[in-house]
């Protein structure tokens, strides 16, 4: 941790749980799809593009982890690690929560209170969740979100 610390990266959530042991059954079993079914319509996952605007505690790399991986559990997601680069003392942080439903990651300018949030899940993961608690962080004054749908099933 120190050497990562020391190059500017922070991960307390190295990943630990890559390795699934899946019980053998019949070959005709089907695998599980993860894929979304929402009024009608089957997809791999939502995809949010979060903006925040006015936003604070953008230079902080721990602080960020923390959040970010606590704002993944809160959308019932299942982190497998977390990454992040601090570009120098007083400037931004870039990284990302990888997840076994798909990844949160992050791109701050802390000279223009500006933060660029992207968070793809698929599964019963509910992206929306993680907004209120990295809100509690940021303390963003204007939010913008859009989200898309991605891996549209067509028939």
């Amino acid at each position: 941790m120190n050497a990562l610390a020391q190059l500017g990266m922070v991960s307390e959530h190295p990943s630990n749980n890559q390795a699934f042991s899946v019980p053998v059954s019949s070959a005709d079993e089907e695998r599980k799809d993860y894929f979304v079914e929402k009024n009608g319509e089957k997809f791999a996952g939502t995809h949010l593009l979060v903006d925040m605007w006015g936003a604070t505690n953008l230079d902080d790399p721990e602080k960020i982890d923390t959040t970010l991986c606590e704002a993944a559990r809160a959308a019932g997601a299942t982190i497998l690690h977390s990454h992040f680069h601090h570009f120098s003392p007083n400037g931004g942080v870039s990284g990302v929560v990888v997840l076994a439903e798909s990844h949160i990651s992050i791109h701050t300018w802390p000279e223009r209170n500006f933060a660029a949030v992207d968070i793809f899940m698929c599964g019963a993961c509910d992206p929306h969740l993680s907004i209120p608690v990295m809100q509690r962080l940021f303390q963003a004054k204007r939010l913008e979100v859009d989200e898309e749908r991605r891996g549209r099933v067509v028939a």
